[in-house]
């Protein structure tokens, strides 16, 4: 999805607030049978030939690195996973060092974490860090570049920073900037379903109606290969929107301030295993949805 090159590495997008181990939201444990513990964060531990290797997260999107750093510090040993390091760059020079650019260049993992999206891409955004992250993500089948919450949503070239999420979608509500430009012709949001996030993303795809607009659930995270091939894991939901086939929207001529409308919008929801190729802007349904499909239509016939 960037540059008309197939990166060959792997790229996850998290919708935030995934399984740590703790007691968060005790319904989604008890009532949800596509909870798994520790789900999205074992997909993120490098291995390769059956060895773990090593991962660091950039805790620059937060305010507060410290608490970060021992949350998914903890996390991690639970799983027993203790390969695991912390970069806090900040905009502080000194502390955009030689030294963050060896390490990135000898892990095999670099998530995102969560915070604040515009901080980050102000502060990530064209350094030599940023530089090996989209080099080996474009170069290493064997990479993984993650991002959760902000991480994620600055992940992509343009990006969502502010917006309301007023039941009316009020033109203006949505503010836009550069992200880090790991994948492109996306739009991400993420805390979707829980933060009522649907007006926002729908009026940035608007916008930006080349993009798809992606929005994911919390616990809930895409897998992409290939660039193209988005595969849904977790325990809820991503909401995909296409504008593409647009017809009629009052955006171009509608007042600061006043409800848009949108004609056409196509909308798609995945649960765990579904996929979606970015691409194409084509559902596919899981392999395991398939089997029960056909299942059906042999009882049928």
């Amino acid at each position: 999805m960037i540059a008309n090159k197939v990166p060959k590495g792997k790229l996850v997008i998290i919708g935030g607030a995934e399984d740590k181990g703790d007691e968060y939201q005790p319904e989604i444990r008890n009532k949800n049978k596509a909870f798994e513990q520790f789900e999205i964060l074992k997909e993120l531990i490098p291995r390769q030939n059956g060895q773990e290797h090593s991962m660091e997260i950039i805790t620059t999107a937060s305010s507060e690195p410290d608490e970060v750093t021992r949350m998914y510090r903890n996390a991690f040993r639970r799983i027993g996973f203790d390969r695991v390091d912390f970069m806090h760059i900040d905009n502080d020079h000194r502390n955009r060092n030689p030294g963050f650019v060896e390490r990135v260049k000898k892990a095999h993992t670099v998530m995102f974490a969560g915070g604040d999206q515009f901080r980050l891409a102000t502060i990530i955004g064209g350094t030599d860090v940023l530089e090996v992250i989209k080099n080996r993500y474009q170069n290493d089948a064997n990479f993984v570049v993650a991002g959760t919450s902000a991480g994620a949503m600055a992940s992509s070239t343009i990006m969502i920073y502010e917006g309301e999420t007023n039941e009316a979608i009020l033109k203006g509500a949505v503010k836009i900037s550069s992200g880090l430009g790991i994948i492109d012709r996306c739009l991400i949001d993420t805390h979707f379903i829980k933060r009522g996030r649907f007006g926002r993303l729908a009026q940035a795809v608007v916008m930006n109606p080349t993009c798809i607009g992606i929005g994911l659930g919390e616990d809930t995270a895409l897998i992409i290969r290939k660039g193209n091939i988005a595969e849904c894991r977790g325990s809820g939901m991503v909401i995909i929107i296409d504008g593409k086939k647009i017809g009629h929207t009052n955006i171009p001529f509608a007042e600061e301030g006043k409800p848009i409308c949108i004609e056409n919008l196509r909308v798609h929801i995945l649960s765990k295993g579904n996929c979606f190729k970015l691409n194409e802007r084509r559902f596919v349904p899981s392999k395991a949805d398939m089997r029960k499909e056909k299942d059906q239509e042999l009882f049928i016939s």
